[in-house]
């Protein structure tokens, strides 16, 4: 696949993942998981949204762990996770570290109440569009995982 495919496949994902979460179609964990699971066919039913229902806003309204990265690992797992006890799955925990990682170096936490404390107001125009910002991100960053790997070819 050429770069500039790959390219705009990401841009395809990062897009649609902000979209779902802007129409308020989803929240950021749901966007991110639905948008990924979309891009690979839907490999899962749709019904998997569910798994990704309780961690908008950081767990649960905790403002702890950002959803869009819960999003992500979910999403990850997809390709990444295993589906027998016991078995391998060399590709799970360096795949979801890198993702924490990058997260930490572009916004400096993976923590809802620290990605989102210059804003007042939770509900601000603002501070929504700074999280659908991160969402597509999230989303961005596991389809390029998935491309580099080799999980969609």
């Amino acid at each position: 696949m050429k770069t500039k495919e790959k390219q705009n496949i990401v841009e395809e994902v990062r897009k649609t993942a902000e979209k779902y979460f802007r129409k308020g179609d989803y929240y950021c964990s749901e966007s991110v998981l639905t948008t990924i699971n979309d891009a690979l066919g839907q490999e899962f039913r749709p019904e998997i949204v569910k798994l990704a229902s309780g961690f908008p806003i950081g767990v649960g309204k905790s403002g702890c762990l950002c959803g869009a990265v819960s999003g992500g690992v979910m999403a990850l797992g997809l390709a990444h996770g295993r589906t027998k006890p016991g078995a391998e799955m060399p590709g799970s925990f360096p795949n979801n570290a890198a993702l924490h990682d990058y997260i930490i170096e572009k916004y400096g936490s993976t923590c809802c109440r620290a990605l989102t404390k210059d804003f007042d107001d939770f509900a601000s125009k603002e501070r929504a569009e700074h999280c659908i910002k991160i969402t597509g991100e999230v989303a961005a960053w596991v389809m390029e995982n998935f491309l580099e790997n080799d999980v969609i070819k």
